[in-house]
């Protein structure tokens, strides 16, 4: 097993409401910001609340919303040059992955005297970062808790990872009336991604017994959230149970380490601007599988956990019913279960698999894998 070392940052609050306190959480870390918003969130009116919370503690701020479909380096400079001219004291990001990768690299570069692309091919940024403050709108996030901030690089359209610093971000507000805007199927996906997302941490060779106490709660608290309770003594709502279903999960990936449908989601919408959540669910069945052959154990445990499988089914059962009830629930939201069913050619595809077996969390896969493996994968799911 590997080594446990646990160190408590950033600090996380984590209920309804909670964003309206948003200007008294931040005041510690300064009176000028840069609030960066996801644009779909002022089309929802999500981001009045953001703004509305700040104007009441009278701080200083500006918005940036000006995001395309993907955190690329060019958006990243165009608010870093904003950030930097305002010598704001902190960066608030309120929305999806995209946003918060933004704001993560703005307050690791912020300070950093070299052009953003030095790092991007791989130099570790020094300078001290200014302090971030992250409002999740989507039940998960896979770096949040890491130190590493995903960009797409524009000269190539594939995906970079910059060291960021551990203690980079020192708040995470995680409201989850702030999800309610979704719609039925984007909040299904994103649940069934959460659940991937800490299935593969589960799986990961970084787990230890801290990661598999979140997943396990994680586990527990999505299936609540994805199938109801089968008893009436939970009554949490929905948006609630995936917020803190998520927020573990994010936590557990964190301390372990991401598996390969989180990875290659992240190389195909890096080059093509698919739906990561989407694309994670697709490959979902195919890593359980896979995962068969190695630890049917945490995969039935995983089963059982969701109410799929009882304790006296064999290892290797519950963790094939497991599979079967992912497929069962892509075909009940009426959502592509298969990558040919998105109009992406395999030959594309094959160039996110080359982009994945590029960077470091290869190493860190639940088994040994090549960008060739990842491309089987890739064949069994088209």
């Amino acid at each position: 097993m590997a080594d446990f070392i646990f160190k408590i940052s950033p600090d996380i609050i984590l209920g309804s409401y909670t964003v309206s306190r948003l200007g008294q959480y931040v005041q510690e870390f300064g009176q000028k910001f840069m609030v960066i918003l996801d644009p779909i969130l002022k089309e929802q009116g999500v981001s009045q609340k953001i703004v509305q919370a700040l104007e009441n503690r009278g701080l200083n701020f500006f918005t940036f919303d000006e995001i395309p479909v993907a955190a690329d380096t060019e958006v990243i400079k165009a608010a870093l040059t904003l950030a930097r001219q305002a010598h704001v004291h902190g960066i608030i990001a309120a929305g999806g992955g995209k946003t918060l990768s933004i704001a993560k690299s703005v307050s690791t570069l912020y300070n950093e005297n070299r052009d953003l692309y030095y790092f991007a091919d791989g130099e570790i940024p020094s300078a001290e970062p200014l302090p971030l403050i992250c409002i999740p709108t989507t039940c998960r996030d896979n770096f949040i808790f890491t130190d590493k901030a995903p960009m797409v690089d524009s000269r190539s359209s594939k995906l970079k990872l910059i060291k960021t610093n551990p203690r980079l971000c020192k708040l995470v507000v995680w409201d989850p009336n702030l999800t309610t805007s979704l719609t039925e199927k984007q909040v299904s996906a994103m649940a069934l991604e959460t659940l991937c997302l800490a299935t593969e941490a589960y799986l990961s060779p970084k787990s230890t017994f801290f990661s598999d106490m979140l997943i396990e709660k994680s586990v527990q608290l999505l299936s609540y959230a994805i199938d109801g309770s089968q008893t009436l003594t939970v009554t949490t709502p929905q948006e609630v149970l995936l917020a803190q279903g998520g927020c573990m999960a994010s936590l557990g990936a964190a301390t372990a380490s991401i598996g390969p449908a989180t990875l290659l989601a992240l190389t195909i919408n890096s080059r093509y601007k698919i739906s990561r959540s989407l694309i994670s669910t697709i490959f979902f069945p195919y890593v359980i599988e896979d995962g068969v052959k190695y630890r049917s154990d945490k995969l039935a445990k995983i089963s059982r956990l969701l109410g799929v499988a009882t304790s006296e089914e064999e290892d290797i059962k519950a963790a094939t019913m497991f599979a079967d009830y992912i497929r069962q629930h892509i075909a009940r939201m009426n959502i592509p279960a298969r990558l040919k069913e998105l109009s992406i050619s395999i030959d594309k595809l094959s160039l996110a698999a080359e982009d994945a077996g590029d960077l470091e969390m290869i190493n860190s896969l639940p088994r040994s894998m090549t960008s060739d493996d990842l491309f089987e994968l890739i064949k069994q799911a088209y």
